[in-house]
């Protein structure tokens, strides 16, 4: 079925824009790995969690989810960094299948408790002034895909300073890249572990927060999300933080471009194929670098 050009364009800008929010999701996901070696099997539920605290900021106190970014990306950070300190310090030398065990069981109590407070029905953060397209020529820019996609770009830019302008930010580098050393030199490596976790964790809150304005939330969504994140690490290089990114828009587009040429139902398909032809020819991912 043939299409023309505009309809080409704006199809690959929207995807472009939802590929950003999605990468903003999976750096959380490639920090941690790249830090603390842990496989954060309960990312998506806590995306599912910011996503259902923003829609209630915004139903309950008439806080729009830009502002929510603050309270949400905060109290994400202080869940994270607790989550670290008491809960994931002892796993971390145990066998990798504890940790699994442990953070999907968390992910099943993170759905159960959604579904048991906010029951099975979607939620939704609609903002008026963004119904409205931007229109420039014959392109027809979603305004909440767009603000949602620069505020992305805004906290991944401040991520990438953080980790490479900051003393902290080198310090936690430095854990990723010899363990040992990094005890030798007397960094504090648990401090900085439940620092990451945090980063992490705050990364999803915000992505959260934009997510919501996209799309409905439900309990279920939570593990779609999971699989989703893990997806495009793998996709973009577990690990890496701009691999991360690269891997979110590449996805993003995708889909977007499945929707169009085959039918909305085949996203997920076109993106399990893209994985697929990844971990054919570059098992390591598009980008393997290191944090």
């Amino acid at each position: 079925m043939p299409f023309d050009t505009p309809t080409l364009l704006n199809v690959l800008i929207s995807g472009l824009m939802t590929g950003l929010v999605y990468g903003l999701m999976a750096l959380g996901l490639s920090v941690i790995f790249g830090v603390a070696r842990v496989v954060n099997f309960a990312h998506g539920e806590m995306m599912a969690i910011a996503m259902y605290a923003t829609a209630l900021l915004f139903s309950t106190f008439r806080v729009s989810p830009f502002m929510a970014i603050v309270p949400v990306g905060a109290a994400f950070f202080f869940f994270g960094y607790a989550l670290q300190r008491l809960v994931l310090r002892p796993f971390i030398v145990r066998p990798q299948h504890s940790q699994f065990l442990l953070l999907l069981a968390l992910a099943v109590v993170i759905t159960s408790a959604l579904l048991i407070v906010f029951g099975p029905d979607a939620r939704a953060v609609n903002l008026d002034w963004l119904l409205e397209p931007i229109i420039i020529g014959e392109l027809l820019l979603d305004q909440a895909k767009l603000y949602a996609a620069v505020v992305a770009c805004a906290v991944a830019a401040a991520l990438f300073a953080f980790f490479y302008f900051s003393q902290t930010g080198t310090a936690i580098r430095a854990c990723a890249d010899n363990l040992l050393g990094a005890k030798i030199v007397g960094l504090n490596v648990d401090r900085l572990y439940a620092i990451t976790f945090g980063i992490g964790a705050a990364c999803v809150g915000i992505a959260g927060c934009m997510m919501i304005l996209l799309v409905d939330v439900t309990p279920s969504s939570g593990p779609a999300y999971t699989l989703l994140a893990f997806v495009i690490v793998i996709v973009g290089g577990l690990g890496s933080m701009s691999g991360a990114l690269a891997g979110g828009v590449l996805i993003g587009i995708s889909e977007a471009l499945g929707g169009l040429f085959i039918a909305p139902s085949a996203k997920s398909m076109i993106s399990f194929a893209l994985m697929i032809m990844v971990l054919i020819f570059r098992p390591r991912g598009l980008i393997p670098e290191k944090l």
